[in-house]
């Protein structure tokens, strides 16, 4: 990019306008009284899906989060993007990379599949939002959820995210159970709105914020008898739960730890609320991970994969009984809305992504396909000492890695056990995307695991090339320090070369 050229237009003292040249993204600037604001030249579509590798850095380091930004940069993980099917994106270059990372769970049918694409195609005449009206599209999808969720679940709400589907389910236990307690799981991960904040199981994310909701109690995971302490004083609404912790490090609770805390929920008139944000869909084997005990949730919140990896949708499904004591009255009909809730593209979007779970058998697949990646990943644990743990069900598993030991770990005081715990996952994720084309990230609450959710519809073939790319890296390093090593490297690189 050549050097720019500013130019004078008005010499008064109080007012200078310049005009940067040179900068295909150029734009006038009004500097007044020492006061910089923006011409009016926008960016179009065309200009923007134009905009090379630099020029969206820099977009995003003055507009959006700087700090990501810069981070997303030095590891190398801003690569631009141009085409994505299936399990599979590709870079301007051609050089296609496997998603093992699906949107944290929100690519259950993979990228782009053609059957939701046309299922938003062909409803694209309709009003889209049209609040004077009854929507038959929100209808039809409350009443497929009403069918293949587990129990006597039946009225849905619909919202746009999984925050929002959590924010919804924590005002319905109130409301309807007249208490304002929540009890939460410690390593629990729900949504970073405030609500959804305050029973998130992680000081990190809830510290900055303080104070949150009041009455909101952890207690570890898995834990029954903490559970029980917590909800005998009979003030907690509900106890809200993922069947697997996600972002805690692709946790399972121990066997029947569910069906006890739901029995338990029960006996002390608390809801049970179910988080299958990121369980639900086939991801874990089942069509919703509960099922995998026989657990029957008060209320069931939904979102990622539900809009079929493309249009943004959430929900929350409860009982007739549960809703109508909340909102079962037309003086109460309205304290709880979302103006793009269940929008007419969305609802067509999660039709026909439920359609293509069931007729594809995804789950039946997930658990299939998970079971033999679960094996391979376990015969390179017991070869290699990096690789600590590997567990997960279906298609959502956890690589945890051990810290390093001996000499190594001895002779830095300690600092390489302190920075594995935290880089690690972050490490050896780079050295799958720059080095082998596979995409994938640490969790959110235990930086020290990275997740592995590719798309439902994967393939032996795709599996098998990440369980190899994996082997060649934990032979080319021992432990924290030559992977770190080999991260500063790609740093270098993406100080040095800018595409």
């Amino acid at each position: 990019m050549p050097p720019a050229r500013l130019h004078a237009r008005d010499g008064k003292e109080s007012t200078v306008i310049f005009r940067i040249e040179g900068d295909p993204l150029a734009v006038e600037i009004n500097i007044k009284k020492g006061h910089q604001k923006q011409g009016e030249e926008l960016l179009t579509l065309s200009r923007a899906l134009s905009m090379d590798r630099q020029q969206v850095r820099d977009l995003h380091k003055n507009y959006l989060n700087a700090s990501l930004a810069t981070m997303l940069g030095l590891l190398d993980f801003d690569k631009p993007f141009v085409r994505a099917a299936g399990v599979s994106v590709w870079d301007k270059n051609g050089n296609e990379y496997l998603d093992f990372l699906g949107a944290y769970g929100a690519l259950n049918l993979g990228h782009n599949h053609p059957a939701v694409l046309e299922a938003i195609e062909r409803v694209r005449h309709l009003p889209n939002l049209l609040q004077a009206s009854l929507n038959p599209l929100a209808g039809a999808l409350a009443h497929n959820l009403a069918r293949i969720t587990p129990g006597n679940l039946q009225r849905s709400f619909f919202c746009n995210s999984g925050a929002e589907a959590v924010e919804g389910a924590l005002k319905l236990a109130r409301i309807a159970t007249g208490r304002s307690g929540v009890i939460y799981c410690r390593g629990s991960f729900h949504g970073k709105t405030m609500g959804a904040l305050s029973v998130t199981g992680r000081e990190k994310y809830q510290k900055p914020f303080a104070p949150l909701l009041p009455d909101c109690t952890p207690v570890p995971f898995g834990d029954l008898e903490a559970l029980d302490k917590a909800l005998q004083p009979r003030q907690a609404a509900a106890f809200i739960v993922e069947p697997i912790q996600g972002e805690g490090g692709i946790i399972l609770p121990p066997p029947g730890y569910l069906a006890e805390a739901r029995r338990l929920c029960r006996k002390y008139g608390t809801l049970f609320i179910a988080d299958e944000i990121q369980t639900g869909f086939g991801r874990t084997g089942y069509l919703f991970a509960c099922e995998g005990e026989g657990v029957e949730p008060d209320v069931m919140c939904l979102a990622k994969s539900l809009g079929g990896g493309i249009m943004p949708i959430g929900a929350y499904i409860t009982t007739d009984e549960i809703w109508k004591k909340a909102y079962g009255s037309m003086e109460k009909a309205l304290l709880h809305t979302s103006t793009f809730g269940g929008n007419t593209m969305a609802c067509a979007a999660a039709l026909a992504a439920i359609q293509v779970l069931r007729e594809e058998n995804l789950s039946a697949g997930s658990k299939e396909m998970g079971a033999y990646f679960r094996q391979h990943l376990s015969s390179l644990k017991e070869k290699y000492p990096l690789l600590k743990d590997v567990r997960g069900r279906g298609l959502m598993i956890g690589l945890e890695f051990n810290q390093p030991g001996g000499l190594v770990s001895r002779a830095s005081l300690g600092l390489a056990d302190k920075l594995s715990g935290e880089y690690m996952g972050s490490l050896v994720a780079g050295e799958l995307l720059n080095n082998h084309h596979i995409i994938t990230a640490y969790t959110l609450n235990n930086p020290n695991v990275i997740r592995l959710e590719p798309p439902l519809i994967v393939t032996r073939e795709q599996i098998d090339r990440v369980v190899a790319a994996l082997e060649e890296i934990f032979k080319r390093h021992r432990g924290f320090f030559s992977m770190a090593a080999s991260g500063a490297k790609t740093f270098i690189r993406s100080l040095t070369h800018r595409e």
